[in-house]
């Protein structure tokens, strides 16, 4: 029986736990099964419609979803009116770039265009059998009910999915696939449906991501999104500061730049979209959702936030204390209370909520993260001080107690879940980059499975949010910039976590079973017993493009493993920064790879102490002696700053190796705090970064 931290996020799809795959040695749903059960067998193959087809969704879309369906036979028909703009067209550029001119002709060859005139099917529609109906035309709910009458009538039993912004499904009478931008590249759609159904799992089959929420008013994404627009708003009309300057704060604070993104989608659909979502939200929850009088404006007249010849490189100033922290409140205070009104309904999962945010609106953290810091009773005080300067919003939608809840392990555990058989645990990461919260999550999971007496480990990814491993989150090394003392208590702390695995079971395994591992999220992977990875999965240490010096062991642990013949490929690994597949990094990086099936019965075999055949890689505790202090015919580094880095991560090399392992984890804290702290590091991609993010 298993027993978990919380409920699996892959669960609330149908697709059951993460330890069932492994049992299982195969995935809950293969795209070829679930093709045929939406469209069919591949000799009676029916077809995807779109209808908006040339829209910035249904366009979108129609890449998204063609560049994986043309592989399995199913044609993807665009309808929309004719004389429309072609927007299915204009992605046939960024198709040669992903997929070469031969793979983009092929998938552009499985995508037909018809016209209709809105009342009438076109009649060649018929010879394509349509099953699967994504619905992307205007946010009119007359318009939209009227259309799924006429598919119906056509084809009565086909499947309905509309990606409208803001109706509830029991508005409109069909399903909801709501999906992120940009349409053509973020692969997070929210779904609502009655039961995970076989559309929500060819989604995820084919690799995309799909998360249940509940069927209310508007969706997560735009609660959140539109919901920051509008803060932003109302702190204009109070302030009078440009929408550039609130841009800037926000970055700072959260993330996003709500305003700059309603210019780059095309500020004449988005204002009417953002006012849509809020007009509606306010009729259903009242006045802390009212758009502004100058949104209401903008919807009609679609002008940009950001003109064209604003002063904003020539006029900037700083807020005081005082004033940062009335922002904080005029911003916070109304997202905050936002994230009540969602975690009160029980929109979803409280991962998902929290992963909406920083997958589709781009919160550096996600909001429920942001209160779990802030406290129950600090973040309760934040809204209330907002509620001050905007009474009429504390008149609805305002639920307190929903952060009462705020020390349980649903709030707890957001980003890793722990899971076992009484036997074999399982960890699983479902944030793509490593930052403190995972790090004191994945404490939190390690504790727990040793309390309940687990030897046995698997960490992996969770199969669902996080599609790949990025490494570290380089926001989270903005104060080390400053301070060498805190990038040092990151990499001591960090590197202790990682340690954990090496040294709290008597087994441990680390699966990498996406599309890539790098960086900070490779290097705590390597601190367990056994590596293993599907063959296609692209492995690296980047540190030294961004550049910093490897914080997490990576200079000294793997060096540790591997025999002196593969000390140089390791060598080269670090200071080139290219990935490698992981066929190419058997024996000297990881321990197996294989295709996916092959790989899972591979981890569970080792877990379980099966007749897997693989020797255990020691780790050297001494000293090293050997280790290559130089490296030769290295291609140029493509910077001044590149160039220092790769000296120091050899000088990291040389030190962390040249002593003991229980003195390598400080040399090596110490190196990588001292080289945030250069100019050549505050020059590179991260103080860039910083600079654009922070200093305002």
């Amino acid at each position: 029986m298993t027993k978990s931290m919380r409920e699996a996020t892959l669960q609330t799809i149908g697709l059951g736990s993460v330890l069932e795959i492994f049992q299982r040695g195969k995935l809950p749903a293969e795209a070829s099964e679930m093709v045929d059960r939406v469209f069919g067998d591949a000799e009676q193959r029916g077809s995807l419609v779109i209808s908006g087809a040339q829209g910035i969704v249904g366009s979108g879309k129609a890449m998204q979803l063609g560049s994986r369906l043309y592989r399995f036979g199913v044609p993807v028909v665009g309808i929309d009116f004719p004389g429309v703009p072609d927007g299915i067209s204009k992605h046939y550029p960024g198709l040669v770039r992903a997929f070469g001119r031969d793979g983009a002709n092929e998938i552009m060859g499985s995508i037909i265009q018809l016209h209709y005139d809105g009342a009438h099917l076109p009649a060649e529609l018929s010879h394509f059998r349509p099953r699967f109906l994504l619905e992307a035309i205007p946010e009119i709910l007359s318009i939209k009910k009227a259309h799924y009458e006429i598919f119906r009538g056509s084809f009565p039993d086909i499947e309905i999915r509309s990606v409208t912004s803001g109706f509830p499904s029991s508005e409109l009478g069909v399903g909801i696939a709501h999906p992120a931008f940009p349409h053509e590249i973020n692969k997070v759609w929210e779904i609502v449906e009655p039961e995970p159904s076989a559309v929500t799992q060819l989604l995820w089959s084919v690799g995309l991501m799909p998360i249940p929420v509940s069927d209310h008013w508007s969706f997560v994404l735009d609660v959140l999104f539109c919901g920051l627009t509008l803060a932003g708003l109302r702190y204009h009309d109070a302030s009078n500061m440009p929408f550039w300057k609130i841009d800037k704060l926000v970055r700072k604070l959260v993330g996003p730049n709500p305003f700059r993104a309603h210019d780059a989608i095309g500020a004449k659909g988005a204002n009417f979209l953002t006012w849509s979502c809020l007009h509606h939200l306010a009729e259903q929850y009242g006045e802390v959702f009212r758009p502004t009088a100058l949104l209401e404006e903008r919807k009609e007249t679609g002008e940009n936030w950001y003109p064209p010849n604003h002063f904003r490189p020539l006029v900037d100033w700083k807020l005081d204390d005082a004033g940062e922290e009335e922002f904080r409140t005029w911003i916070l205070g109304p997202v905050f209370q936002m994230a009540s009104l969602l975690v009160h309904e029980k929109r979803s999962h409280l991962s998902n909520l929290n992963a909406i945010g920083e997958l589709c609106a781009q919160f550096r953290r996600g909001v429920l993260a942001m209160i779990r810091e802030e406290g129950a009773d600090s973040a309760i005080a934040i809204v209330e001080a907002y509620h001050q300067r905007d009474p009429q919003a504390a008149g609805a939608a305002w639920f307190p107690d929903a952060f009462g809840a705020v020390d349980e392990v649903d709030w707890q555990q957001l980003y890793v879940n722990a899971e076992h058989d009484g036997q074999v645990g399982v960890i699983t990461l479902s944030r793509e980059s490593y930052n403190s919260d995972v790090n004191h999550e994945l404490n939190r999971a390690l504790d727990w499975l040793r309390t309940e007496g687990i030897e046995r480990l698997i960490l992996t990814g969770d199969f669902h949010l996080s599609t790949q491993m990025v490494g570290a989150d380089t926001s989270e090394f903005f104060p080390a910039l400053e301070n060498a003392e805190v990038g040092a208590l990151i990499a001591n702390e960090w590197s202790k976590t990682a340690r954990r695995l090496h040294t709290d079971f008597s087994t441990s395994v680390g699966f990498i079973n996406g599309k890539r591992c790098l960086g900070g999220m490779l290097e705590l992977m390597m601190h367990c017993h056994y590596v293993v990875a599907t063959e296609g999965a692209d492995l690296g240490m980047p540190e030294v493009t961004l550049p910093v010096v490897p914080g997490m062991e990576g200079c000294h642990w793997p060096f540790r493993k591997a025999g002196t013949e593969d000390w140089p490929k390791l060598i080269v690994l670090l200071l080139v920064g290219r990935s490698i597949k992981a066929g190419d990094g058997v024996g000297w990086l990881i321990d197996a790879a294989a295709s996916m099936d092959e790989a899972l019965r591979t981890v569970w075999s080792i877990a379980t102490d099966g007749d897997h055949g693989m020797p255990r890689r020691l780790l050297e505790e001494g000293a090293l002696a050997g280790v290559p202090k130089e490296a030769r015919d290295l291609p140029a580094a493509s910077t001044p700053e590149a160039e220092a880095a790769r000296q120091a991560i050899l000088d990291c090399i040389d030190q962390a190796c040249g002593t003991t392992l229980a003195e390598a984890l400080g040399t090596q804290a110490e190196h990588s705090a001292g080289f945030m702290i250069s100019p050549a590091c505050r020059k590179g991609a991260i103080g860039a970064m910083y600079k654009k993010t922070m200093a305002v």
